[in-house]
């Protein structure tokens, strides 16, 4: 009998070892598995696609912001999109000054997990990065696809999984704005100088000064030179009705992104846009050759135009607006 009872409390601690081996073995494989999904910078960190993200998050010193408990929602600019906007490179990163590359990771991040494909279908609703600047999300159907934006850059991977929130990826890299007016992000661009100084003799700058907010297709200096506003004393003789006249047919009564263009356009290639003064401007898209189906822009074509008008600059956010600079006037009438 004493035989037995050794027996049975030998047997007992091997059980109780078996069930200490086999819960710490359980505990090993959660662990993996959470690493194995990882934070949002940890996935950033193992994907090739998003190496100078990784890049920018770490110079910018933000690392340890993502390992927090969060939710975080990252916007993921490829690298693709890093280089458009002037970063080719790791070293092109890790040259520039920190306080930039900060500002726009800051930009990037979001508390809180956004899942944008259940937003509304409704253009540029308004959310909030980490750092307080204002973001606008777009989700919308184009031919039968649901496609979202932000800024009016396109969302290429939706809802990625981390421990600590999603992951957004985008084609373009989303510049924070400094300014929250419309009329100091034209005053601030020397190539607008001519466009500026027309909308103080308009008396439009009070009117861009609104609670609401607008799309201003500015035409560069060389522009206005050609249509005869060569200088600020051409302009402060000409009669500001007049000039408010010209001025409020480069005026959209909203925030247009040029991609917008791209989604409402319905099955053709252009649309009409309706400007402050009442009247209509071409919108036509630009076939993106390497990409079918897809749009790498517009050109505009004002009823007095007798050729289209281009692009110089696009997408320049501000608090209450969008600014493009454009290559020529556009004219009501020849």
């Amino acid at each position: 009998m004493k035989h037995l009872k050794n027996i049975t409390a030998a047997f007992s601690v091997l059980l109780m070892l078996g069930c200490a081996l086999c819960l710490q073995g359980c505990k090993k494989d959660v662990v993996e598995s959470e690493s194995a999904n990882g934070t949002v910078n940890a996935v950033i960190a193992d994907n090739f696609n998003l190496s100078l993200l990784n890049t920018a998050i770490k110079h910018a010193g933000l690392n340890n912001l993502l390992l927090e408990k969060g939710p975080f929602t990252v916007i993921a600019p490829s690298d693709v999109a890093f280089g458009l906007a002037g970063f080719p490179n790791t070293v092109s990163i890790l040259q520039a000054p920190t306080s930039r590359v900060s500002a726009i990771v800051n930009y990037h991040i979001l508390r809180g997990a956004y899942e944008l494909n259940k937003l509304p279908f409704l253009f540029n609703q308004e959310i909030r990065s980490s750092n307080g600047g204002k973001l606008f999300a777009t989700r919308w159907i184009k031919n039968q696809d649901t496609i979202l934006t932000l800024n009016g850059s396109r969302v290429l991977s939706q809802n990625i999984k981390a421990t600590n929130g999603i992951i957004q990826v985008t084609n373009r890299v989303l510049e924070p704005y400094v300014h929250e007016l419309i009329t100091e992000s034209i005053a601030a661009d020397r190539n607008l100088s001519l466009f500026n100084q027309a909308l103080k003799r308009s008396g439009l700058v009070e009117t861009l000064r609104g609670n609401f907010s607008f799309t201003v297709f500015a035409p560069v200096n060389a522009a206005m030179a050609s249509y005869g506003l060569s200088s600020v004393e051409a302009i402060n003789v000409m009669d500001p009705e007049m000039l408010k006249t010209l001025l409020e047919y480069h005026i959209v009564p909203n925030r247009r992104f040029i991609y917008d263009y791209v989604l409402s356009a319905g099955t053709t290639t252009s649309s009409e846009q309706t400007m402050l003064d009442g009247n209509s401007v071409r919108i036509t898209l630009i076939p993106d050759p390497s990409v079918a189906g897809d749009y790498l822009g517009i050109t505009l074509l004002g009823t007095g135009n007798t050729s289209a008008v281009g692009l110089v600059k696009r997408d320049v956010l501000s608090g209450n607006g969008v600014l493009h600079s454009i290559n020529a006037v556009l004219k009501i009438t020849q």
